[in-house]
C-alpha cells in the first residue's frame, strides 16, 4: 500500500526555473566521478596517437573507422550494427535490474547538466543565492555573474563541439581549418551546431529533456517489475510526516513517521520531482535525494534509508522479499547481449582484411586468341583493408587449363583500393554452353592461409 501526497514544494526560481540545491554524499561523489571519467574519455581520446594516426576516428573523407588497431570500412557496417544492438541490450539489461541508473550517472544529458550546474553554482552561488539573484534587479553584480556564467558555458560548449567533430575529422587537422571558415564549411557548421546544442540542452532545457524530450523515459516502465531496484521512499516508515518531537512521553505512541517534511529531497532533485509521491517517469535515479535525506536522518538520530535504492516489493512493505537477479526479462536481455557480443567477437576474429570485386569488361566480349584459346577481360578491384602494404597472388579455376595471361602477382598499398585489368584464358573443349562459371582466387603472399578470398564470375565462350 502506498500513500501519495500533493506536491507541496517545488524548487522553482523565477519563471518556473528549477534551482536545485547542492548536496554531498555517496551518490553525489559517484555522480561527479562519472562526470570526470566520461569527460576524460571524451575530451582526451581524440588526442591519443596510435601508430602515427588518431586512435579513434570515424574518418568521413577516408571512409574508414579507426579504433586503435582495428580498421573498419563501409563494407563492415554489420559490425557497427552489432555494436549498437549490444549497447541497446546492455541498457535494457541494466534498466531491468537497476532502473534508470544509466540516466542518473552516465547519460550525456545528465553529465553535461551536472557540469553546467556545477559552473553555475561556482559563479552564482548555491540555491538561495541564485534565487536571490533571480529576484534582484539588473545591476553590475548581476550582469557580471550572469555574463561570467554564460561565457563559461559557451567555452565548455564550444570545446565540446570541436571535440565531437574531431572524432569525424582528425582533430589535429580540424583546429587550423576552423581558423578560416572557407576551408572547412561542414566542419565549421557542425562545430557551431553541436556547441549550440550542448549550450541549450545543458544550460537551459535541462530537466525538460528528461521529462518531455527523451523517449527512453516514456517506455522504460515496460522493463520494470516488482524486483527492479529504483530510488524510492519508504512510506510505511516515513508517514505521517511532521516535525520530530524531542521527547515522547512514556506510554504515548509516536505521532509521526521519520519524515520531517524538510523538502530537502525535493530541493536537491535536478528534475524537480518529489520522490515521496512514488515512482515517476521523470526520476533519473541519481540518488541525490538519498544523500540529502540520509543527512537529515543522521541529525535526528534515525536510521538511514528512508529514501533508498530498493525494489518496489520491499518499499511496499514486503520485507521478506529477496532480490533475485536472474529473472525472466533479465535473462532475456542478458542472453541477447551475450549472443550479439559473441557474434561481434567471432565476426571480428574471422574477418578477412581483403575485399575483391570482379567486373567483366562490357565493351569486349569473349575473343579467340592464338592456338584456340578464348580470352575474357575483367576489371579486378582489390581492397586492402590492412594498413600495411601487401602482395597478392591471383589464380583462376573452374575451366580446364584456365589461367591468367600475364603477371599473377600484384602489390597493394595499405588501406587503399587497387584496380587492375586481368585477362583470363581457357580452352572451349567442346563446351556448348555460352557462359561458364569460374572462380577468381586471391591470396595474400604473407598470410595465404588466412587472407584468402574467392570471387565467382562468368566466362563467356564464342
Amino acid at each position: 500500500m502506498s500513500t501519495t501526497h500533493p506536491l507541496r514544494f517545488q524548487p522553482l526560481g523565477a519563471n518556473g526555473k528549477i534551482q536545485a540545491r547542492s548536496t554531498s554524499g555517496r551518490y553525489n561523489t559517484l555522480r561527479w566521478a562519472m562526470v570526470a571519467l566520461t569527460q576524460l574519455v571524451f575530451y582526451g581520446l581524440c588526442w591519443l596517437d596510435w601508430g602515427g594516426r588518431q586512435a579513434v576516428l570515424f574518418h568521413l573523407d577516408g571512409r574508414k573507422f579507426y579504433f586503435f588497431d582495428l580498421v573498419l570500412w563501409p563494407q563492415d557496417v554489420l559490425y557497427l550494427a552489432l555494436l549498437l544492438i549490444i549497447s541497446a541490450a546492455g541498457l535494457f539489461a541494466v534498466t531491468a535490474v537497476a532502473g534508470r541508473l544509466f540516466c542518473g550517472f552516465a547519460c550525456p544529458q545528465t553529465v553535461y547538466t551536472a557540469l553546467f550546474m556545477g559552473i553555475e553554482s561556482r559563479i552564482e552561488g548555491d540555491r538561495m543565492a541564485r534565487l536571490k539573484l533571480d529576484a534582484s534587479p539588473w545591476n553590475a553584480e548581476k550582469i557580471l555573474r550572469r555574463g561570467g556564467k554564460h561565457l563559461a558555458w559557451l567555452a565548455v560548449a564550444g570545446w565540446t563541439g570541436v571535440t565531437f567533430v574531431g572524432y569525424f575529422t582528425p582533430i589535429r587537422e580540424l583546429l587550423p581549418t576552423l581558423g578560416h571558415l572557407g576551408s572547412g564549411p561542414w566542419e565549421t557548421f557542425w562545430v557551431l551546431f553541436y556547441a549550440g546544442f550542448t549550450y541549450m540542452q545543458a544550460g537551459f532545457l535541462r530537466e525538460q529533456v528528461c521529462q518531455h524530450m527523451c523517449p527512453y523515459s516514456r517506455f522504460q516502465g515496460v522493463m520494470f517489475d516488482p524486483q527492479t531496484i529504483n530510488v524510492g521512499y519508504d512510506v510505511q516508515r516515513g508517514e505521517p510526516r511532521g516535525a520530530q518531537r524531542k521527547e515522547v512521553p512514556a506510554g504515548e505512541s509516536k505521532a509521526q513517521g521519520d519524515c520531517v517534511d524538510c523538502t530537502l529531497c525535493v530541493q536537491v532533485c535536478p528534475t524537480g520531482i518529489d520522490i515521496r509521491n512514488g515512482l515517476q517517469y521523470a526520476c533519473i535515479s541519481c540518488g541525490l535525494c538519498i544523500d540529502a535525506c540520509n543527512k537529515v536522518m543522521d541529525k535526528i538520530g534515525a536510521p538511514r534509508g528512508l529514501i533508498r535504492f530498493d525494489s518496489n516489493d520491499r518499499l511496499e512493505g514486503n520485507k521478506a522479499s529477496v532480490f533475485r537477479f536472474w529473472r525472466p526479462r533479465v535473462i532475456a536481455y542478458t542472453a541477447l547481449l551475450a549472443a550479439m557480443a559473441v557474434a561481434l567477437v567471432a565476426g571480428l576474429a574471422q574477418r578477412i582484411p581483403l575485399r575483391v570485386d570482379v567486373l567483366r569488361e562490357r565493351n569486349a566480349l569473349a575473343r579467340e586468341v592464338e592456338d584456340g584459346w578464348v580470352e575474357n577481360i575483367y576489371t579486378v578491384k582489390l581492397i586492402n583493408m590492412a594498413e600495411t602494404p601487401r602482395r597478392f597472388q591471383l589464380a583462376v579455376s573452374g575451366l580446364p587449363e584456365a589461367h591468367i595471361a600475364g603477371a599473377t602477382e600484384v602489390a597493394a598499398a595499405g588501406g587503399e583500393v587497387t584496380s587492375l585489368v586481368v585477362a583470363v584464358r581457357a580452352h572451349p573443349d567442346g563446351n556448348d554452353r555460352h557462359s561458364q562459371p569460374i572462380t577468381l582466387k586471391v591470396n595474400a603472399l604473407d598470410d595465404p592461409a588466412r587472407v584468402q578470398v574467392q570471387e565467382k564470375t562468368a566466362f563467356l565462350l564464342p
